[in-house]
């Protein structure tokens, strides 16, 4: 007998909630991810029906309909499906400008999160926040269930100093959370002055993965093609930070990396060596067909995830990092910040975490140094889950 999938925060709104924006001119913040369980676009479905208008659509990094690449500029213009203004809150501006909100009423959000701190939707829709509150704007947030599930957390609490579009409040790697809870959790936290609507999930189990949500998965980017990518990215990301192919330009993108000076079968016999909860390294070859290493051969590893309930994305992908560091230490380097690719340490919220690595600390070290923050972390979220936890 077959489970009944999760109800999405889009459907519920069409289907259950549509007095939220019966007569009202909407703007709509989403991309080609804000699609419904059959599949059919949040956008589409809201232009077509009838009793509302939308007046205008705001598209994140890589744009409305998911065709720029990451880090790139989108431009605005009109949507070639529907005729609507487009307005890009990824180039000029990271956030409406009053221009953009011009006649709208109410503000809608929907984007596929993926759960970890660095995806930069989240500032989108929390900047979203800041400006509609200084119109009187309500946003809704159209909610979608965390692929990495709502109950474990991981990392370290970002330090404000190091915030940024990859990272810009103190909450950690791994939050927990479903979009519209941490929507609810910014605005009570940070004095964001939105009147807030979150359209609820139904039937999401926040311990659960995606395939119990019943619903299909549509990359929310173009390096985040599965939920395999989306189980080990919380801690693969960081290799971003360094001069290690995080797989970008390869089929595997975070489920591999690699670089030219790597011995595979030595890095993934030093890895498996840790007997990580439920995680296994095989070594591979790729040539990645753009970004680090275009065109050159990489050895490495790839990351399989056996039993996602045990595994530890965070701690998998600092081992990786950590290990490639011990054993080629003269060729290993942290990267600088160029053509969109990000730092370790605004990656890490922190320059605290390279210095320790730099060090020679152990990541079960860093580890122990995050519980506190943690544990403190997970009583400040409380008042703003949605969805039961044991």
């Amino acid at each position: 007998m077959s489970r009944a999938r999760t109800t999405l925060g889009a459907e519920r709104l069409l289907e259950e909630e549509f007095e939220l924006i019966a007569g009202r001119r909407l703007g709509l913040i989403t991309n080609h991810s804000g699609v419904d369980g059959r599949l059919r676009a949040t956008a589409d479905r809201l232009h077509q029906a009838a009793g509302t208008e939308v007046v205008a659509l705001f598209g994140p990094e890589h744009g409305i309909r998911g065709d720029v690449a990451d880090g790139e500029k989108v431009g605005g213009g009109r949507d070639h499906r529907t005729g609507l203004p487009v307005h890009s809150l990824y180039g000029q501006t990271r956030q409406p400008t009053p221009q953009m909100l011009e006649g709208i009423e109410v503000m809608l959000f929907d984007i596929q999160d993926v759960g970890a701190r660095f995806y930069t939707y989240l500032y989108t829709m929390s900047l979203a926040m800041e400006a509609c509150a200084l119109r009187a704007i309500p946003l809704v947030v159209l909610d979608r269930p965390n692929p990495v599930g709502g109950v474990v957390l991981e990392g370290n609490i970002l330090d404000p100093a190091f915030a940024s579009f990859v990272g810009k409040y103190p909450i950690p790697v791994r939050y927990g959370m479903s979009v519209g809870e941490l929507a609810g959790f910014f605005r009570g936290e940070y004095g964001i002055g939105v009147e807030l609507k979150v359209v609820e999930l139904r039937g999401w189990q926040v311990d659960g993965g995606w395939a119990e949500t019943g619903l299909p998965w549509v990359p929310p980017s173009p390096n985040m093609p599965a939920v395999d990518t989306a189980e080990v990215y919380p801690g693969m990301c960081f290799f971003e930070g360094t001069n290690v192919s995080e797989g970008r330009g390869t089929a595997k993108p975070f489920e591999q990396v690699g670089a030219p000076y790597i011995e595979g079968y030595l890095l993934a016999d030093a890895l498996n060596a840790l007997a990580l909860p439920g995680a296994c390294f095989r070594p591979v070859c790729f040539q990645p067909a753009a970004s680090k290493y275009a065109g050159q051969v990489c050895q490495g590893i790839q990351l399989h995830v056996l039993d996602r309930r045990v595994f530890r994305p965070v701690r998998a992908g600092l081992e990786a990092v950590a290990m490639v560091r011990k054993l080629w230490p003269d060729q290993f380097a942290w990267r600088i910040p160029q053509g969109g690719i990000h730092n370790f340490d605004l990656l890490a919220g922190t320059d605290q975490l390279r210095l320790a690595l730099d060090q020679g600390q152990s990541v079960a070290q860093l580890e122990a140094g995050w519980e506190a923050g943690l544990r403190a972390f997970r009583r400040q979220r409380q008042p703003y889950l949605r969805y039961a936890r044991d």
